[in-house]
């Protein structure tokens, strides 16, 4: 099932947080979620972003869906901080 966001939505699939730095460094599990996320669905008013592109947004400005054992954010066009 595909998630097809409507108006200037993006869904996206949440990034996992590290398990080690780059430098080979285990994380502990009191680890902060990421704030990006890799565009998976644009609604049709969508102008700044396309299907692929990694965004930073807002923590508190999404819906978080879990579907398909996959985390989802669906989040306005406005709420998309940058793309990487």
């Amino acid at each position: 099932m595909q998630l097809k966001p409507l108006q200037d939505r993006v869904v996206a699939i949440k990034e996992e947080p590290m398990e080690t730095t780059k430098s080979g460094i285990l994380l502990g599990t009191a680890k902060e979620a990421p704030a990006y996320a890799v565009v998976e669905s644009i609604g049709p008013d969508v102008k700044t972003v396309k299907k692929g592109d990694k965004i930073i947004y807002k923590n508190y400005s999404t819906t978080d869906v879990k579907l398909d054992d996959k985390d989802y954010i669906i989040v306005k066009e406005e709420d998309v901080l940058a793309t990487l």
